[in-house]
């Protein structure tokens, strides 16, 4: 397996893996031409260097994708947090440990940055990745609230 950057080429491949789960059907809008709006948050994330979307290739394919935030912060010291966000491992390719893979180079990614805590969110619908991240070693230590915006 290998890792890189994605680029802005890889956006219909991530939107469709983004979209291939029953959340995700909900809320993604997969297809060859994609919503101006995942180019504009592409655009942002690139120019963000504490931002990245990667990409985990299996034999030359996209096998799944995440993106990795650092958010600095004064608790711990002032110390540094790494945010993982939209795992998604591609259908053919799930049960074959490309997730605990993918999130063990995540974390390796943020331990060698020096930052001090390493945290996600996944839905309470999601109960297998609920027990996928608790086998990682992740604790559902806090309890995460989030507040919609809609479109007026």
């Amino acid at each position: 397996m290998t890792f890189r950057e994605a680029t802005r080429d890889d956006l219909p491949e991530i939107v469709r893996l983004l979209a291939d789960d029953p959340l995700g059907a909900t809320r993604e809008a997969p297809g060859e031409i994609i919503p101006e709006a995942y180019l504009h948050a592409f655009a942002a994330i690139e120019r963000d260097p504490n931002n990245t979307v990667v990409v985990a290739e299996l034999d030359g394919t996209m096998a799944g994708t995440f993106q990795l935030t650092y958010i600095p912060g004064l608790t711990y010291t002032g110390g540094e947090r790494a945010q993982i966000e939209g795992v998604r491992v591609a259908a053919e390719q799930r049960g074959r440990g490309i997730g605990q893979i993918m999130i063990t180079w995540a974390i390796d990614q943020a331990r060698a940055r020096g930052c001090r805590v390493v945290q996600l969110t996944t839905d309470r619908q999601r109960p297998e990745s609920i027990r996928f991240y608790q086998k990682m070693g992740f604790r559902p230590s806090h309890m995460g609230m989030k507040y919609h915006l809609k479109d007026d």
